[in-house]
């Protein structure tokens, strides 16, 4: 195989992401065994990561190239943005995680706050003890709060909550992923208004930031973007698309459509396609490490070259 098709995966998360599992220097071993070339450690509005998986990347001859994943609003809907070659001391990603800290912290209080109007027994000083990491503060995301409640002996025993857990309530991993959608999502009990930077922002400032801009998991059901969002996103700095991804296949998608559709979309409008599993850990069960192994390192090539 030659090093422009060896294997890489540009949306993994690690623990300075509230919702993921692993330390990076943990997921640039498994990345070795598994037989990559490169990945990118995607976390959720932080850079926490860096520059230390960078060099344990180096130590262990796996390319780790500097990413986060920006949580943004276009229109009325969530999309979520990669920063791949991202420099994190540049000015303008400074002024997209201070904005990010911002309304994650706001976000997580709300939905905390009508938690408990609800009767669920969770505090917000517990949410921000459990985000805190080795390596700083991890934002706390709807998943984390999920799991930090679920995990809880009392609300195990509560009857209305048992479908949250996969097998036998007092042993058994909640799924926190199904209770998001129940409670969190739009027109949910616990939902929390949208007050994300706009997507049009982070583009505009994406150059003086050294990022590749690629749109993740175009085809996830919040997002749905179709080709009309996709020519104003490119003219806008758009680089890339999230092309093959857990989201575009099972158990999330029942075939292969999706990848089919953006990868002729990709195509047609001269962005390039990437592939990234959205590896997390157990928040998200289904989604295993190496799921998605349709990446090419010539993907990489073309984003740092700017070529579609």
């Amino acid at each position: 195989m030659s090093m422009a098709e060896e294997l890489i995966d540009l949306h993994l998360h690690s623990r300075h992401s509230s919702d993921g599992d692993f330390w990076p220097a943990e997921l640039v071993s498994m990345a070795k065994k598994a037989g990559f070339r490169a990945i990118s450690i995607s976390d959720h509005d932080s850079l926490q990561a860096y520059p230390q998986a960078v060099e344990k990347g180096r130590e262990a001859g796996l390319e780790v190239i500097p990413s986060l994943e920006v949580t943004t609003l276009f229109g009325e809907r969530e999309f979520h943005l990669l920063m791949p070659f991202v420099d994190p001391q540049s000015p303008g990603i400074r002024t997209v995680l201070d904005r990010a800290q911002q309304v994650r912290l706001e976000e997580g209080r709300e939905r905390v706050r009508k938690l408990r109007a609800l009767g669920l027994p969770i505090e917000w000083d517990e949410v921000l003890a459990v985000a805190e990491t080795e390596g700083g503060q991890a934002l706390p995301v709807g998943v984390s709060i999920a799991r930090i409640l679920l995990d809880k002996a009392e609300v195990r025993s509560m009857t209305q909550l048992a479908k949250y857990y996969r097998g036998p309530a007092q042993t058994a991993e909640p799924d926190a992923f199904l209770f998001y959608g129940d409670y969190f999502a739009a027109g949910r009990p616990a939902y929390a208004p949208k007050r994300y930077i706009p997507l049009l922002e982070v583009l505009a400032l994406a150059p003086g930031t050294g990022a590749a801009p690629v749109l993740a998991h175009p085809g996830a059901n919040f997002v749905r973007a179709d080709r009309h969002d996709l020519e104003i996103l490119r003219e806008a700095g758009l680089k890339g698309l999230e092309v093959y991804t857990s989201y575009h296949q099972p158990p999330l998608c029942a075939d292969d459509r999706l990848v089919a559709l953006y990868r002729d979309m990709a195509d047609r409008l001269g962005l390039v396609p990437t592939a990234g599993s959205d590896f997390h850990g157990r928040i998200k069960p289904f989604i295993p490490f190496g799921l998605v192994r349709d990446g090419r390192y010539w993907m990489v090539e073309h984003l740092r070259n700017g070529r579609s």
